[in-house]
């Protein structure tokens, strides 16, 4: 098992946002994922960066912070926490994200607090975000297993063996396992979808109509000269990095008044720290005109 760790934290150091001799690396991770953390932050130093900064989540001290705090709390965001990611980012820092959260972790919370808090963070750290979104710097988002996770995954097992079937569950989507070479793995995988994205480019579709037997019907019209990609991308300094562990996604943009039809989800969408499920859309000329949940 630590040695698959390793395996991990080298990947996402390595392909995941590629660090750079004497780059900072900045990593977001939960308190639940410290050991991992760590082998990212050896892994980087291992790889030549200058330095490697760790924010740390809690979230059972923020679930604390949203059933006892006043609605007007969630309305401010600290501008240290501004200044800390504008900051690196301006010195072309790298950041890793660990999102590991408990599906279900505010469930019980007033949705109004955690609508005034995202929107306080989103204006607060739009500057960064834009950075992050505009490939002005590399960034990647990994996952590892939390208990809270774990056992919403596999509810019928102890949090313990829960936890390591959601390892091997991460590991295999990763491309992780002793004998296999994963950054050459990666590289191959990366090329793939690279091909797959030429392919969907060369073929200059105008509408992409998706069904299914769970009710799907979606008409997606498509913009002239719109952009296949997918796999890596490369940031402005030419660096490539894959912004997502694990991906297999090709992706585009839609034409925003030509999506039309209903969309069934097929699968629990975490969000916020609730778990939406059986939900479905209903758009019109690009807008969500019904939803059932």
């Amino acid at each position: 098992m630590e040695q698959l760790l390793k395996q991990y934290a080298r990947l996402v150091v390595s392909v995941g946002v590629n660090i750079q001799k004497d780059q900072i690396l900045v990593i977001n991770s939960p308190i639940e994922c410290a050991d991992f953390a760590r082998k990212i932050s050896e892994e980087a130093f291992k790889a030549g960066a200058h330095d490697v900064v760790i924010s740390w989540g809690d979230e059972l001290s923020a679930h604390i912070r949203y059933e006892h705090g006043k609605k007007e709390l969630f309305t401010e965001f600290p501008e240290w926490r501004v200044k800390f990611y504008q900051g690196y980012a301006e010195q072309g820092a790298a950041f890793v994200s660990i999102a590991a959260r408990d599906p279900q972790i505010f469930s019980d919370i007033e949705p109004e607090k955690l609508k005034l808090a995202n929107q306080a963070a989103g204006a607060a750290l739009l500057e960064y975000r834009e950075r992050l979104m505009s490939n002005k710097n590399t960034w990647c988002v990994v996952s590892v297993p939390t208990k809270g996770w774990a056992t919403k995954v596999f509810p019928e097992d102890t949090a313990e063996k829960a936890v390591g079937k959601l390892w091997q569950a991460i590991f295999k989507t990763v491309r992780i396992g002793e004998g296999i070479d994963t950054v050459a793995e990666w590289r191959k995988h990366i090329d793939f979808l690279q091909q797959a994205a030429k392919f969907l480019n060369e073929q200059k579709f105008v509408k992409l109509h998706y069904k299914n037997a769970s009710g799907t019907d979606l008409e997606i019209e498509l913009p002239e000269g719109h952009i296949w990609a997918g796999g890596a991308e490369k940031s402005e300094l030419g660096t490539e990095f894959a912004a997502n562990m694990p991906t297999e996604e090709v992706y585009s943009m839609p034409k925003r008044d030509g999506v039309n039809g209903t969309v069934v989800a097929s699968k629990p969408l975490n969000y916020n720290g609730n778990l939406i499920e059986n939900f479905k859309l209903v758009f019109k000329d690009g807008k969500v005109v019904d939803y059932t949940a």
